[in-house]
């Protein structure tokens, strides 16, 4: 008989390299078709927020700011506020979709494990999950994106370039999310996520007011100048940091889930 150490050994280790195939997509697909049910409920609901946000203070605090300093340049607040509240969104959707939404589907409705019953690993499916809360959050600043444009306060050519960051923006938070959802026991676990991490990130990364009012260990954001029309400095320093962000927080998010599973 084998021992249980020798049992023990013969298990793959939770933090092996993810094992990937395009099985992924039917797990998108079937995610895709059940929302498109409510897709404009949810479109309202995750572009109105932003929308609020930007009404209230881009114009009604705008009109008394005026114009604020941005790396030597003056860009009128709405524009300084449109630019940061993109990001809010894109963080706030991609970390909603893969908090609240994956959890049901993997602990509540039992879907995950309805999935896994077909020839779909595990590792496909935390992958789906991922791809899936990116493209709700692509999707929403989209739409904020063509309501910019319509007001007028961005017409750069460089927010194609923006769109692309968001899109690297969605991936790493929603792998940073699954991480949480592969932690928590219940909806209440979340509030940690939020309070804690969330909060902070939306009032002290520059959303609201430049970031030269905070201490200088606080760093600067990747998107903001293309919508001023300009190439941000170090770019590739920042690009190369936010994609090692997204693949390190899916390969955690990717091991606890595994462990999760194997419990």
């Amino acid at each position: 008989m084998k021992t249980a150490e020798a049992m023990q050994s013969t298990v793959p280790s939770v933090w092996r390299a993810p094992a990937l195939s395009m099985r992924w997509w039917p797990v998108f697909l079937r995610n895709l078709l059940v929302w498109r049910k409510l897709a404009i409920p949810s479109l309202i609901g995750n572009i109105a927020e932003p929308l609020i946000w930007l009404v209230a203070f881009g114009y009604g605090m705008g009109a008394l700011v005026g114009q604020v300093e941005v790396s030597g340049t003056k860009v009128p607040y709405i524009l300084f506020l449109a630019s940061g509240s993109i990001c809010m969104s894109a963080m706030n959707a991609a970390s909603f979709e893969a908090l609240y939404s994956a959890f049901s589907r993997m602990h509540v409705q039992k879907t995950w494990d309805g999935i896994m019953n077909a020839p779909v690993g595990l590792d496909d499916v935390v992958l789906a999950e991922m791809l899936w809360a990116a493209f709700k959050a692509i999707f929403t600043v989209t739409a904020i994106l063509f309501v910019m444009l319509a007001l007028g306060i961005s017409h750069s050519p460089k927010l194609f370039v923006a769109w692309a960051v968001l899109v690297g923006s969605g991936i790493t938070f929603s792998s940073i999310a699954l991480i949480f959802n592969a932690l928590a026991k219940g909806y209440d676990f979340f509030t940690y996520y939020f309070t804690l991490f969330m909060t902070p990130m939306m009032f002290l990364s520059g959303v609201f007011f430049p970031l030269e009012q905070l201490p200088s260990v606080v760093r600067t954001v990747l998107v903001r100048p293309l919508f001023m029309d300009q190439w941000p400095a170090d770019w590739a320093r920042h690009a190369a940091v936010l994609v090692v962000y997204a693949v390190v927080a899916f390969w955690v998010a990717l091991a606890l889930t595994r462990k999760r599973f194997r419990a």
